[in-house]
């Protein structure tokens, strides 16, 4: 839901969605499992579309992280994060 939110640009609505299901990971799955680390970098493209690069990098490398230590720094998903951070860096400029 969150996505299509975001997609309306209903960006507020979706933040909170986005937070609502970090929360229930958290809580749930831990910190540090895939699915959090998930719900971290969709979080972190919606705060880059509206330019909040702080708050994105900080969830882009919390993501990275479990990425790649569950993943490994090769798996496709961990280099997706990866394009996501270099390309954030880009669009700070």
């Amino acid at each position: 839901m969150a996505g299509l939110y975001e997609s309306r640009g209903k960006y507020k609505k979706a933040e909170e969605l986005y937070k609502k299901a970090i929360s229930i990971d958290e809580k749930i799955l831990g910190e540090n499992h895939i699915s959090t680390a998930v719900d971290y970098n969709n979080l972190a493209v919606l705060y880059e579309n509206q330019e909040k690069y702080e708050e994105a990098e900080k969830l882009y490398k919390r993501a990275l992280s479990i990425h790649e230590k569950i993943l490994g720094e090769n798996h496709p998903d961990t280099i997706t994060i990866k394009e996501n951070l270099a390309n954030l860096n880009k669009n700070r400029k």
